[in-house]
């Protein structure tokens, strides 16, 4: 969330009247009903006795005073697209399920419809101009269909060409339009020049010409666990394999994400022109691609088993790969295949491009599946290239399956990928607070939390992202280990037997949430999910210096707190004081058929009805933006301090847009500003360090 959106779409909503918000009040008073965040004896000693916290197995003995019982209502899905403008049109659209409104059925005063392509896209709207509703799916003016396929008279949505027959093609679900064999298609991308060769190497000459894989392992086992001492994301300094010391998950059984705190030791660090670990830094984790995703890839590639960890020389043309952030330049290096195909090649979180789908046209052996590809790298294919873009991700390892008689060089192949990249993770503590631990015996401590990420995969499971997943896998192993111990083994050895350890290297330790936290001065915490992460490591940095003038408010959103409210009763003896959980995770009331659809989250919000019986009134879901708006007196007072600090850590989308939008309603209300003075005022705050946000 680096810049405020335009005022011309920005719609106000009312902040509350209540105890914590007065509207029309613009003097920015210090609250006097809020306690002060102070520091008892009994609370240093719990700072300086902290333990790694206790496993998420454990029965949660406090509860937020916001919290739902455990039998709340699954999180309400995302809304449909609304389209007032259209609903005339949807009859005409082609009779289907999910488009075809009942003659019987008395229809609302507004429709909604998902739109799944172009060509539904280019049926709604006509030639006429794209509303500002479709364009997060299409630019609008139809571009894309220019040199479309025309459709054969009377039958629009056959294609005639054959298409493959596997799963993983129909979860492409493409739209051929009337493509046959003979179909002459133009502008077709350029294929790839190859600029990557792999060449024989003998197992003897090996160490004479490359001295610094004497201590690096090819076979598969060690490829897996170590990465390879060319990606140097920080030269001169190579990755450093950090050994976890703990690992436990922090949410529990039946939430909708999964979240792992991690214990990473990194007392032998190398030390570096004196940048340490410090309060909101973060973290660079490179993982490693899924082993098994790997290993099937090579199959797909037909790469003969004794092959795949031969060391060969690689030799390149250029560029940076495969290193990280490396000079460009011709590089001669040993590699394996798997070792490249593991650490160097994104082969899952990027979507495909052009180029990649010409290469696989030119090894396509099918005339079918070349085909197809090269209608998707054509011009007549573009709407077909852009739904696969924007839509799910989809990975090499299916588009192998969904063509299985294309099977390009993995040489070529690495000339078109991109290259994996490192994941950031903030630090969950303050490394000083982890680190005087009891019982660590001088070892010093790192910790982060991470969510794992799933998207849907034409295996009919979900996939998990490449740092999540990667860390998700060496959590389970630990958590495993420790279960099958007995109880009279201390925490945390079991695990530690397994010697797992994260690729990791210090990475930005002068990002924005650890630059600005210098004051001593009020902060507000706003974060949702993992975001809250970071602002743990900043409470208990005040904890253990506060004084009389610290003043901290946390407001964290959580779907369900009994299931995954992080780090609960983790952040010192006056956590109830100073943290305000807000949870989505609720079911709404219902609403009044008579209400005439005031505005108040958005476009054609419902106003909710009145439950007659008071004893089944139902809770309605909250949202982190919903609590700034009732907090307004306290952000109001902080954002007008001479050193207040206000801190906005999450997700853009939803969180991070919706807390933009709450914190632009508190400055018009409380300080009678306009919507563009709001605007100016927020982006001053911005400029002056006073307003951070880091939004993913």
């Amino acid at each position: 969330m680096s810049h405020f959106g335009g005022v011309e779409t920005y719609k106000h909503r009312s902040i509350p009247t209540c105890a914590t918000s007065h509207p029309d009040n613009p003097i920015p008073f210090e609250p006097t009903n809020t306690p002060l965040l102070s520091v008892s004896p009994s609370t240093r000693k719990h700072l300086n006795s902290m333990a790694s916290p206790r496993s998420s197995r454990e029965s949660l003995s406090r509860t937020s005073d916001s919290a739902t019982s455990s039998t709340a209502a699954s999180t309400p899905l995302t809304e449909p697209l609304e389209m007032e403008e259209i609903t005339d049109q949807l009859e005409k659209l082609p009779t289907s399920q999910s488009l075809h409104v009942p003659p019987s059925r008395k229809r609302r005063a507004s429709a909604s419809t998902t739109l799944t392509n172009a060509e539904d896209i280019r049926k709604l709207l006509g030639t006429g101009k794209a509303t500002i509703s479709l364009q997060r799916y299409c630019c609008g003016d139809g571009c894309c269909m220019l040199e479309a396929l025309p459709a054969a008279e009377g039958l629009p949505e056959r294609a005639f060409i054959v298409q493959p027959d596997n799963d993983a093609y129909r979860f492409l679900a493409l739209n051929l339009g009337s493509l046959t064999l003979t179909t002459e298609l133009t502008k077709l991308s350029d294929l790839p020049e190859s600029k990557i060769n792999f060449r024989s190497l003998r197992r003897q000459s090996i160490y004479e010409k490359f001295p610094e894989e004497l201590d690096h392992d090819h076979d598969q086992e060690g490829v897996n666990a170590l990465p390879p001492h060319y990606m140097q994301p920080h030269p001169p300094y190579s990755i450093y394999n950090a050994p976890v010391y703990g690992a436990r998950e922090l949410t529990k059984p039946g939430a909708e994400k999964r979240t792992f705190h991690f214990d990473v030791d990194v007392t032998d660090y190398p030390a570096e022109g004196g940048v340490d670990f410090k309060v909101g830094g973060a973290v660079g984790v490179c993982p490693p691609n899924d082993p098994y995703v790997v290993e099937d890839i090579m199959n797909q590639l037909g790469i003969p088993r004794f092959q795949r960890d031969k060391p060969v020389r690689l030799l390149t043309q250029g560029g940076r790969w495969p290193t990280i952030w490396g000079e460009e330049e011709e590089r001669e290096l040993v590699t394996t295949r798997r070792e490249v195909l593991t650490w160097t090649l994104d082969i899952s979180s990027t979507p495909p491009t052009q180029p990649l789908f010409r290469l696989l046209a030119e090894y396509a052996e099918a005339p079918n599946e070349r085909q197809i590809l090269h209608f998707l790298c054509s011009a007549q294919g573009q709407a077909a290239f852009c739904e696969i873009r924007t839509g799910s991700h989809i990975t090499l390892q299916q588009l192998l399956h969904a063509f299985p008689s294309s099977k390009p060089p993995l040489e070529q192949l690495c000339g078109v990928m991109n290259q994996l990249m490192p994941r950031f993770y903030s630090l969950s503590n303050d490394p000083h607070v982890s680190s005087a631990r009891e019982g660590l015996a001088g070892r010093r401590l790192i910790e982060i939390a991470v969510t794992v990420h799933e998207t849907p995969a034409f295996t009919g499971s979900n996939r998990t992202g490449v740092g999540s997943g990667f860390l998700e896998r060496i959590a389970h192993k630990f958590i495993s280990a420790e279960q099958t111990t007995s109880n009279t083994t201390a925490p945390g050895v079991a695990g530690r037997t397994l010697n797992l350890q994260i690729p990791m290297f210090r990475g930005l330790m002068s990002n924005p949430l650890s630059r600005e936290f210098n004051s001593d001065g009020p902060m507000v915490l706003i974060g949702a999910g993992v975001g809250m992460a970071p602002f743990r490591g900043f409470i208990l940095n005040r904890l253990k210096n506060a004084n009389c003038a610290n003043k901290i408010w946390l407001i964290q959103g959580v779907r369900d707190s009994m299931l995954d409210e992080i780090y609960k009763g983790e952040l010192g003896a006056n956590e109830g004081e100073i943290k305000k959980v807000v949870q989505s995770r609720a079911k709404p009331p219902p609403v009044a058929e008579e209400d005439d659809g005031v505005e108040a989250h958005g476009e054609n919000f419902k106003r909710p009805a009145r439950v007659t019986d008071a004893g089944k009134e139902l809770k309605v879901a909250k949202y982190v933006q919903d609590e700034v708006r009732h907090q307004a007196d306290i952000v109001w007072f902080v954002a007008n301090a001479v050193d207040g600090r206000i801190f906005v850590c999450g997700s853009t989308q939803g969180m991070g847009e919706g807390v933009e939008a709450a914190l632009l309603d508190v400055a018009m209300d409380k300080g009678g500003l306009s919507a563009e003075t709001a605007k100016e005022f927020w982006e001053g705050k911005k400029t002056g360090g006073q307003y951070i946000a880091e939004t993913w």
